[in-house]
């Protein structure tokens, strides 16, 4: 279902008939919210029991063309999107909650499992919860030349930070969003596991209309995700509102 985060960017919101307890703030591609983010949120409510919202990255635009989209993503602003990937975490009322993204989502992802304290919009008491896991679908591993703006910040910095959380970085060796030396880079980080498919293009494992799509490596790589996911971890203490 639709729902409006506190900072007036919507967002839809699965749960399911029998949660796990796990929360997932999912950034969806450039394309946004549309029936292809609807279905995953709900297919993967109902298949893996976590509770899923997934925020409009483009609010308030969302009529922009594709083209437009890409144009309009250096004029976007961290504070913004990882603001409303931690109001969807709030909103998934989960006290363990793990970040997913796709694409440009995925890099949204590598920066939000930095986990830098935030505030969710309204709160007076309680900083949202940190990020418990984080899975990158194709995410780029630097921001993009022609994605670049003051409002930007590096993933593999997020990535270095001492509060970063464990991610797993699926990755396709043929994707040019992901060059070699960026992904040696995202490999040489203790906390990173990436996972490679030799013959996979950008954007293979999440739209079976995408003429990348490759049935095989997507099975592959959502099996890897939800194992990831479902690992058994400790209840996560709220950050310190001090």
């Amino acid at each position: 279902m639709r729902i409006t985060l506190p900072s007036g960017t919507p967002a839809e919101l699965a749960r399911p008939e029998r949660a796990s307890g796990l929360g997932v703030a999912l950034h969806p591609d450039l394309g946004g919210l549309r029936p292809l983010f609807d279905d995953l949120c709900a297919r993967l409510a109902a298949e893996q029991g976590w509770t899923v919202c997934a925020p409009e990255p483009f609010p308030g635009r969302e009529a922009m063309t594709l083209d437009e989209r890409m144009d309009a993503v250096a004029g976007l602003d961290d504070e913004r999107q990882l603001g409303a990937l931690h109001e969807a975490a709030v909103a998934t009322e989960c006290d363990r909650v793990a970040v997913m993204g796709f694409c440009m989502g995925g890099m949204y992802t590598l920066k939000a499992a930095g986990n830098v304290a935030w505030r969710a919009s309204g709160a007076t008491s309680t900083a949202t919860p940190p990020f418990a896991r984080a899975v990158a679908f194709y995410g780029m591993i630097r921001v993009p030349d022609q994605w670049r703006g003051p409002g930007h910040g590096e993933p593999l910095d997020a990535l270095r930070r001492p509060e970063a959380c464990p991610v797993l970085a699926i990755i396709g060796d043929r994707d040019v969003w992901t060059p070699p030396d960026d992904v040696a880079a995202l490999e040489a980080l203790p906390n990173v596991t990436v996972v490679r498919y030799p013959e996979a293009e950008h954007g293979f494992a999440h739209d079976p209309d995408r003429p990348a799509h490759r049935a095989a490596d997507a099975a592959d790589a959502w099996r890897r995700a939800a194992e990831f996911l479902n690992e058994p971890l400790e209840p996560l203490a709220f950050y310190s509102t001090a």
